[in-house]
């Protein structure tokens, strides 16, 4: 059972902070999905790929790893970087 953690990134349509302090650990696929034959739809018979668990900190989901048993890898949080410009900067 194999799992990663990384923290939660804003979505396209988030302007706030909202859960973007979250770090969550989810399972990775042990199966690959195929294609129903009746709807199409794609899926797989593995329901751990389905659980995604939220920690307030890495090392709470570090900890909840270790106590488990579940090999995690953690994802780094890449560094933000603003673009401070003015209004005027349009009209240059």
């Amino acid at each position: 059972m194999a799992a990663r953690i990384y923290q939660r990134p804003k979505s396209a349509m988030q302007s706030g902070k909202a859960r973007i302090d979250e770090w969550v650990l989810e399972f990775e696929q042990s199966e690959a999905r195929q294609a129903d034959p009746l709807m199409g739809w794609t899926g797989s018979g593995d329901t751990q790929a389905q659980v995604v668990l939220s920690f307030e900190s890495k090392d709470a989901a570090k900890a909840y790893a270790e106590k488990h048993g579940i090999a995690a890898r953690v994802h780094a949080t890449p560094p933000k970087s603003l673009k401070l410009q003015a209004y005027a900067d349009n009209f240059r």
